[in-house]
Order: structure tokens, then sequence, then C-alpha cells
């Protein structure tokens, strides 16, 4: 991407600990300019960046594009440097908008009521213009705005994505304890998988690890689905370049050479992930069955790859159901999951314990509120130590043939 007046700095908002990933994403993209801050990553780039921002990112929840910023140390001002600008930019009494709001000040202690203050000067100033005010609508406006205060610096920006991103426009149901999509997809990245190995999910639930790790290895993006982003209402919305750039990414999606299972002991989740497998056009892509991971048997898994596991973390279960069901997690994993990488999520740290393999990497994440543990556990053929004295064998052959 070349540099030119068209630029400008946009904001795109994650879940915690995945902005490295999404910082990644973005420089793929031809982003520029690229800053991590918290639970979000600060970039530069045009109206086609911005576009492709919202179809390709992964782990990205919003695209924010900052139009005003000033200085704030109470509602009076916030009122009066909200007031001050150029409304009439973007809206007129015919749009309807919404204002979402993040509040990080001790000036402030409500976020809702920013917004509504914010609201009230928007509203004022174009009543002044045109004798009437535009409305709010909550759902599905014309027009989304977010406002950020962090101490006295208030940023208002346009929320170019509408609805949240991890909504993919795929999802019919969902089971008892889902993971969002973005979550899920940046866990994944996480890991390292690319699409080059196979990928297990043997407590499936409604499928998103499956969902997610299908578009990634058959390169999909992530939007291509969703036909209702905030950019498409504003005023210099390009039709054109948009069905240019859904064009591009179809013409990138590859073939992939390895399978993608899940199972689950429920028949109720099997059925949902299956409509929602259906629904995202991913049917003959992944492998789903109804059975307990316990019951799985290496006759009818793939030979090695990655293992997903996100499963219930005891907040309906007693504590020895939860210490039963951990250790049950891991006798699996070391009686038929040989040659596999196993990457488990959980907020239960306690039951962690009772998997009973040794920790290869330990990650911290949310899922919503709940702080997790997301650890993996190597699942070698034969001893660890006896992998080591194999590797170091071959080592010692290539040398020689050397």
């Amino acid at each position: 991407m070349t540099k030119d007046e068209n630029t400008f700095e946009m904001i795109a908002k994650t879940s915690f600990a995945l902005e490295q990933v999404l910082a990644d994403e973005l420089l793929a993209i031809g982003a520029e300019d690229i800053e991590l801050l918290n639970r979000a990553v600060s970039f530069k780039g045009t109206k086609e960046t911005m576009y492709r921002a919202n179809l390709e990112l992964r782990t990205a929840l919003r695209i924010l594009k900052p139009i005003y910023s000033f200085r704030v140390r109470d509602e009076t001002e916030l009122y009066k440097e909200t007031k001050r600008f150029d409304w009439d930019q973007y809206l007129t009494p015919n749009t309807t908008f919404a204002i979402n709001s993040a509040v990080h000040s001790e000036n402030f202690n409500h976020a809702n009521y920013v917004a509504l203050k914010v609201k009230d000067a928007i509203v004022d100033q174009l009543r002044t213009v045109y004798g009437r005010r535009p409305d709010v609508e909550l759902e599905n406006p014309d027009l989304r705005l977010h406002v950020h205060i962090s101490d006295e610096k208030c940023t208002i920006s346009l929320d170019s994505s509408g609805n949240s991103l991890h909504k993919r426009g795929y999802r019919i149901g969902q089971g008892l304890a889902p993971i969002n999509e973005v979550l899920a997809a940046g866990m994944i990245l996480l890991t390292g998988w690319n699409g080059q190995s196979n990928f297990v999910d043997p407590m499936c639930g409604s499928g998103t690890f499956l969902m997610e790790a299908a578009t990634i290895a058959y390169n999909i993006a992530p939007g291509i689905k969703i036909n209702d982003f905030g950019f498409m209402r504003w005023k210099d919305w390009d039709e054109n370049l948009w069905k240019k750039i859904v064009a591009d990414a179809k013409s990138r999606e590859r073939e992939f050479d390895y399978q993608i299972m899940g199972f689950d002991e429920s028949a109720k989740a099997i059925n949902i992930a299956k409509d929602n497998i259906k629904n995202a056009e991913l049917g003959w892509k992944i492998l789903l069955k109804t059975c307990k991971l316990q019951d799985l048997s290496p006759d009818v898994l793939p030979d090695g790859g990655l293992v997903m596991i996100n499963p219930p973390y005891g907040i309906r279960l007693n504590i020895t159901d939860t210490e039963r069901l951990y250790k049950a997690i891991g006798d699996a994993l070391k009686q038929n999951f040989l040659g596999f990488s196993a990457w488990i999520i959980s907020s239960n740290k306690e039951a962690l314990k009772y998997i009973g393999l040794k920790t290869s990497r330990k990650l911290q994440l949310y899922n919503g509120s709940l702080e997790c543990k997301f650890h993996n556990y190597q699942i070698y053929k034969g001893s660890k130590k006896a992998k080591y004295q194999q590797e170091g064998e071959s080592s010692k052959i290539d040398e020689n043939q050397e």
C-alpha cells in the first residue's frame, strides 16, 4: 500500500492477549504504522484497507475510524466540544444513529452518561441547523459512533463494522458455554496452526472451533457472509471497490489436504453444530459424530495434528465431578491422541491439574469476563526421552551426510 492523502488512522478492537495476532493480520492486508494497544491495535490505511479489515481480519471485533479528539475534564466540556464539531458531514435529520462508549477516567464514572451527553450535543446542533433532530436507533442504526475517554482525552470514532465482527453470519444455534468466533480464531492462531495438519475438537458443542479452523484452512474470509457492515451506510460508500475486494478474497481461497473432525457426547449439540456448519456452507469440509471423548479410539482419529478442547469449567458441576471429568480428558489424550498437540482452555485452574500431563505452554485469556488458562500439552508417541533420543540420532545422521 502506498501512502497518499487518502490514508487515515484506524483502531481495530480485539480481545485480551490477541493484540499481536491481530497486528500480524493487519500487516498481511497491507496496513501501516501498526501499534499495539490494550485490547486494540492502531494502524493507518485507506478506504480499501478499512473494507479489507472488516472482511478479512479473524481477530478484530470492530474497526473504528477516529474523526475527532479533544481534551475533556467534565460533562460541560464534553458537551461543548462535541457540539463544536461539524456533524453535518456525517448526519442529517433523516439519519438514525447510536453511540457506544468506553470510559477510563477519574472525571467520568458512567459510560452510559457519557454517551447521553454526546448524543445531546449532536442532536442539539442538528436541531439548530435543520429545525429537527435525527433519531437514536440502538439495534440497527445508519451510523454507529464510538466514544472513548482515557484520562482527559476524548476520541469520537465512526464504527465501520456496525455489528461486532464476531457475528460471522453463520451461527443459527449455540451450546451452553460458547466461545465467540473472534476468541476461537485467535486461540487457533495462537497455537501456530495454519491449516497444514489435521484439526480435532472432541467436545465441539455448537462447532465454533471447527468452523473457524475450516475458514483458516481453506483461507475463507471470515466476514464473507456478512452483508451489512456499518460503512455500507456511509455517504462515501464505494460499492464497486467492495465488490472488487470480495472477488479478490474469494480468488485466494485454497484447498486443504487434511481433516477437520468434531465429536460431542450430546446428540443435540451435534445437531446444532450440523446446522451452523451447513449455514456456513462448510458441511462437506467438516466431519461430525456423536461420541464421548473417552470412547474415541485411534482408529477413528487422523494421524496427529491439533486438538482444541473447551470443557465445562465446573460452574455447574460439583468438585468431585469436575475432578473426574478433567482426569478423564487427560487419560483420553494420553491413550488415544498420540502425536497430537492438545490445547485446553478453562477458568478452573484447580481442575486443570487433574489433566495429569506436563504443560508445554501456558497462556492467559478471557472468555467473556472469565479469566482463563489456555494450556498446551504435547502428546508424544512413546516417551518424551525416546523422542529426544530419536531426534538426536536423526541430527547425527544429517551431520554425517553433510
